[in-house]
């Protein structure tokens, strides 16, 4: 069997220094071409935040760290708040707030509790994750309350599905997940 060759320190760092340089570059041109083009459309915007994006997720992903809940928490904020902005950048119809962040508060919540089920002895390592989603899906319900969606049902759904599985994994551990959040929280 042959084995790829692994690439050493200084050549990643090169790669990823022509990545960043390529990437700027290409954010740049799409600024141009949408300034010619089409000035009275931002897209470029919006395609700048993918770039963008993309090495939020990039740079998380290759830390030798990455514990897999704090992959996905971060995932969630992270395109949430894209989806928010490409929504703003469309003239802010809402469906950010009334319908995306409450589906990626749902796909969390459900790869959170898979990933409990999984891995069932670490069910403790993702209970902070859980609680930190939660707080997260909360905001759903500040929008329906300050009247920034039309349609609350999504939010009602992704905050309920979130008290749930929080709720599975403190019966899971209830005395490892209390241990856990005083030593996290010094409290």
């Amino acid at each position: 069997m042959i084995y790829p060759k692994k690439i050493n320190a200084n050549r990643g760092e090169m790669i990823t220094k022509i990545a960043i340089i390529s990437s700027v570059l290409v954010a740049i041109i799409l600024i141009i071409i949408n300034k010619l083009t089409t000035p009275q459309i931002h897209w470029a915007a919006i395609a700048n935040s993918g770039i963008i994006y993309i090495w939020i997720v990039v740079i998380y992903s290759v830390n030798k760290n990455v514990n897999i809940a704090g992959h996905v928490t971060v995932q969630t904020i992270a395109i949430s708040a894209l989806t928010v902005f490409i929504d703003y950048k469309l003239g802010f119809r809402g469906w950010s707030l009334s319908i995306s962040i409450p589906i990626i508060i749902i796909v969390a919540n459900l790869a959170m509790l898979i990933l409990t089920i999984v891995s069932h002895k670490k069910y403790l390592r993702y209970a902070i994750y859980q609680l930190i989603i939660l707080i997260f899906s909360i905001l759903p319900i500040i929008f329906i309350t300050e009247k920034l969606v039309t349609n609350p049902i999504l939010g009602i759904i992704a905050t309920g599905v979130s008290i749930i599985n929080l709720l599975i994994t403190v019966c899971l551990s209830a005395k490892d997940l209390k241990e856990t959040i005083i030593r996290k929280f010094h409290i």
